[in-house]
């Protein structure tokens, strides 16, 4: 039974598509009368070839279920250098699944196709790290300028203040989430940071009932302390 024709696609962000690739592979399939049967899709950096989803395609390739793989350019599978990306496809080649680029004229059973190939490694690999290096600088200019890095907080610092006040007033982080009209999660983070826990739905409801129950608690005891001080008559 021969193996099927696949292609990985691969992206470093959720920011960024995977349409553009998909397209161009499989009009380039077409155009050799092939049909992509299985799509491989990752959004991970290309740092390091231990990703799951290539993984994959590795473990089938070696069980003989891939008879030729499509990518957009070599780089989708590796940036980590050129050690790394004749690894990878000497185990394809190996397990007789043969590599389809079709973003660069390459003859993989010609007699240039290693010099080919590392030179394309090492232009992957030095944009990975321009890349790096373009994102640490621009990190320093924001931070310099007194900016902060990263996604905008959620919440402003009055529905903080808020947020805090209701908390220590013995509001629960449910109805301190309606009240300033903030996801639950953010604010669960916020007024529980003394825990380290990450709460998901069902934890924080269990906290909460054990936070009310412990208030509860200790309401009664309060109330009985008192009662046991009033003279009798």
């Amino acid at each position: 039974m021969p193996g099927v024709v696949a292609a990985y696609i691969r992206v470093s962000s959720k920011t960024q598509s995977l349409a553009m690739q998909r397209d161009a592979i499989a009009r380039s399939a077409a155009a050799r009368g092939e049909e992509i049967s299985a799509w491989f899709e990752e959004i991970r950096s290309a740092k390091s070839v231990a990703r799951p989803v290539l993984d994959d395609v590795r473990r089938r390739a070696r069980s003989g279920e891939l008879a030729r793989l499509y990518v957009f350019r070599l780089d989708r599978l590796t940036r980590s250098g050129v050690r790394d990306m004749f690894a990878v496809l000497d185990e394809l080649k190996t397990s007789g699944c043969q590599v389809q680029s079709v973003s660069e004229a390459i003859d993989f059973s010609g007699p240039t196709a290693d010099i080919q190939i590392a030179v394309m490694a090492v232009c992957a690999q030095v944009e990975r790290q321009a890349i790096g290096e373009r994102v640490a600088a621009a990190r320093a200019r924001v931070e310099a300028q007194g900016g902060r890095w990263g996604r905008p907080p959620r919440m402003t610092p009055q529905q903080v203040e808020t947020a805090k006040r209701m908390r220590s007033n013995g509001h629960t982080v449910r109805a301190i989430s309606k009240a300033i009209k903030i996801p639950l999660r953010t604010v669960a983070r916020l007024v529980c940071q003394k825990t380290g826990r990450k709460w998901g739905p069902r934890a924080l409801a269990r906290h909460e009932r054990r936070t009310q129950k412990k208030r509860d608690e200790r309401a009664t005891a309060e109330g009985a302390d008192l009662s046991s001080r009033v003279p009798c008559q």
